[in-house]
Order: C-alpha cells, then structure tokens, then sequence
C-alpha cells in the first residue's frame, strides 16, 4: 500500500490540462494555510473586543448559492456518468485524453473542487459571528482534508473516473445541508432546531457506507486496475469519516437525550 501511494505521489499529472489552481501544490496549500491562520488565530483575535457581526443577508445568499450549485453539480454528475461519459460501474476509469466528452468530464470534475473551496467561507461566517462552538475538530479536518484529497485526486489521478463516482454521493449530502442551513436562517427566531436536522448526519453516514461498500466491491476484483487507488484510498478515508460522524451523532443526539431522561427521573 505504502509502495503504490508513493508511486502515485511521485508520477506526472496524467492530464496536460490544468484547470485554475490545480497547476501546483501552492496555491491550494497557500488557502487552506490562510484559512487556518484566521480561523485559529486572525479571526479570533480580531473579533476579540467586537460585538459578533449581522450576516444574516449574507450568509441566506451563500445557502442559496449552494443549494442552486450543488442541485445543478448533481444533475450534470448523474447525466454525464450515465450519459456522454457512459461509465462502467462494475469498474470506473477516466475518460481517454481524445475522448469527444473529455472536456465535460475535466469541467464537472473540477466544478466540485471548487465548490469545496466555496465551503470554507462557512467557517469564516462561524468566526465572524462568534460561534466558535461550531468549529469543531471534525468540522476544520473535513474541510481541509476534502480540499487538498480534491486537489491530489485531479492533480495525480486526472479528472474523472472513480472519484467523479464517490463525490456524486457528497453533492447530494451538500445540497440537502444548504437546504437546511437556508430554512434554518428564516426560523432562526422561533428558537430550537429543525426536527430533520439529525437526518443531515444520517444520510452523511449512508453515504460513506455507499462509498465504502462500492470501494470494497471495486478492490474485490483482481481485472479491475483503473480505480484501485481510487478505490483503496476511498475506502481508508470512509471508515475514518464513519468513525468521526458516528461520534458527532451519538455525542449530539443520542447522550443528551440520555443524560434529560435520567434528569426527569
């Protein structure tokens, strides 16, 4: 395992074709090391002696944005896999360099890249508005990690492929999140939670079952080579995810509950 990630961190991009900052490590490196310098020291600082700041407007327009960039990712996803890119589920490769529909398959690719640099605002919102609560150690390590692992798929694996396969699974996931976040906002006065916001965690939980089953199905398969390390990598990565989001769920719904019941006794 350890020989083939070498390897792979050693080869050339597969793909000439480099969308914007996907060229070198640095400009990916240079934002997730901004961002962590502000949420963990900037940030905090700066709002040390401040009231917390009145977002609301602006953080309705960034759930919009995400629902309406995620509803539309999904759609071109499931088309082009099952459509122009006709992908083989049993055991998915990248499209060929001269592929007709290679261009699709860079551009959907990389729109979900982006998007997860989209995602880091969600923290600077949380640091503005002093909800330090929220920032979480899952929080900060999902949003690193699914930038750089966006970045290292496209940059030594090429665009496409397996990869496009998993992350159709998290837009989903993403666009009921935002769909949350936006209903969240316009109830924000009547106090509590919204009753389907437990079920958030859940489908996060069946996703990374999806990705892990598929990702076992595909290494199960000694003539399937084109997703190995997509497939190996998927795999690691989703049990750590299971582990993690598992802990959120049972520490946020299931102990409290727990700890009101033996209360009332």
């Amino acid at each position: 395992m350890i020989a083939h990630m070498l390897d792979f961190l050693n080869r050339s991009p597969p793909d000439p074709v480099r969308l914007p900052l996907t060229g070198s490590h640095w400009p990916v490196l240079t934002i997730l090391g901004i961002y962590l310098v502000f949420i963990k020291l900037v940030g905090p600082w700066f709002m040390q002696n401040r009231k917390p700041y009145n977002l609301d407007s602006a953080i309705k327009i960034y759930n919009i944005v995400q629902i309406a960039y995620n509803a539309i990712m999904l759609v071109f996803c499931v088309h082009f896999m099952i459509g122009p890119g006709n992908y083989n589920f049993s055991c998915i490769a990248n499209l060929p360099l001269d592929h007709e529909y290679k261009n699709w398959e860079r551009w959907v690719s990389y729109s979900y890249f982006f998007n997860k640099i989209m995602d880091l605002l969600e923290t600077v919102f949380f640091i503005l508005r002093k909800k330090y609560r929220q920032i979480s150690f899952l929080h900060v390590f999902h949003h690193v990690y699914m930038v750089y692992a966006g970045f290292l798929y496209l940059y030594y694996y090429g665009y496409g492929g397996h990869g496009l396969f998993l992350v159709t699974f998290n837009v989903v996931v993403h666009t009921m999140m935002y769909t949350y976040y936006y209903q969240s906002s316009l109830n924000r006065n009547s106090g509590g939670d919204l009753w389907w916001k437990k079920y958030i965690t859940v489908v996060q939980l069946v996703q990374f079952v999806i990705v892990f089953s598929h990702s076992v199905y595909i290494l199960r398969q000694a003539d399937c080579q084109t997703s190995r390390l997509s497939a190996t990598w998927g795999s690691m990565v989703s049990v750590v995810f299971i582990i993690l989001f598992s802990n959120f769920y049972v520490r946020t719904y299931i102990l409290p509950k727990k700890t009101n019941s033996a209360v009332g006794r």
